[in-house]
């Protein structure tokens, strides 16, 4: 099978798939490279979302950097490692440093951890990044009604990752040589204004002009949109007329991903009715300007 494509955003082991199963998938897909991202996080913050349990290897904690290399060291030619250590810890950039030497590390991702993206350790990590080529891939999570709902019992204690989306602005202004990758929930709402008012994680409806994702992405060029998992295909299946508008505009850095094994966001994809050279960065060319063959 000729495969052209490249996803940029899955896991080792995840939901059960090893990186001898993700390949024979891959390969059913027509999918040539994937970025196999890391996922750090400390129990008591995974212990939030209890509901990852059930999808991740229970051999560690969530899916840390040996599980990466395990794959890529069985899949060399056809996985492209990514691994994010905690900013906060002091060491992180000199570990970072010794796994893109030793493991050929080349992808900073998947970030996604509970603390704000814009605090000081991590823009130092966000230029370290940018020194070394490594793009930012990151996931947003902390829509405004979880903040009302912790302010207002002192007892909850609900999971949200990075803060709103003024954060993704300061990591772009700080770090200008840095590509920042954007993904989840509380990045893809935002394609709409209006998108703080809803308590939706996936907010449906048509997308209002003046949402914060196209305005940070029309201010900063170093901002990139992954559109992988289920709240990616939400911003673009919830319009598609604004869809096609959007990913015209973006064509140069709208990348495709996953986030999983299915084909929905490959089809939804291919019947937007986009040109060929569009659908050609999107599945492809513009992961390889970012992270090279």
């Amino acid at each position: 099978m000729q495969t052209t494509i490249v996803d940029v955003h899955n896991h080792p082991n995840w939901h059960g798939y090893t990186s001898d199963r993700l390949v024979q998938n891959m390969d059913k897909m027509g999918i040539a490279r994937t970025w196999l991202l890391s996922w750090e996080s400390s129990t008591e913050d995974l212990d939030v979302a209890p509901q990852y349990y059930s999808c991740l290897d229970p051999r560690g904690v969530c899916l840390p950097l040996w599980m990466v290399v395990e794959g890529l060291q069985r899949h060399p030619g056809r996985l492209i490692g990514g691994w994010a250590p905690d900013p906060r810890d002091r060491h992180a950039r000199a570990k970072l440093k010794a796994a893109v030497s030793i493991h050929g590390i080349r992808i900073y991702g998947e970030m996604k951890f509970r603390m704000r993206y814009d605090n000081q350790d991590a823009i130092a990590m966000y230029r370290f990044c940018g020194d070394l080529g490594l793009p930012v891939l990151f996931h947003l999570e902390a829509p405004p009604s979880r903040l009302k709902e912790q302010t207002a019992n002192e007892l909850a204690w609900p999971e949200w990752y990075g803060g709103d989306i003024s954060v993704v602005d300061t990591m772009c202004r700080l770090c200008p040589k840095t590509r920042f990758i954007g993904h989840g929930p509380g990045f893809w709402r935002e394609i709409s204004a209006g998108a703080d008012g809803s308590s939706q994680v996936y907010p449906d409806g048509p997308v209002r002009s003046g949402g914060g994702v196209p305005r940070i992405m029309r201010k900063h060029a170093n901002l990139y949109a992954d559109l992988s998992a289920g709240s990616g295909l939400n911003a673009l299946s919830r319009d598609p007329r604004h869809a096609r508008r959007f990913l015209t505009e973006f064509h140069d850095r709208v990348l495709f991903g996953r986030d999983g094994f299915d084909s929905r966001l490959a089809d939804f994809l291919s019947g937007l009715g986009l040109k060929r050279t569009i659908l050609a960065r999107l599945f492809r060319e513009n992961a390889l300007e970012l992270v090279p063959e």
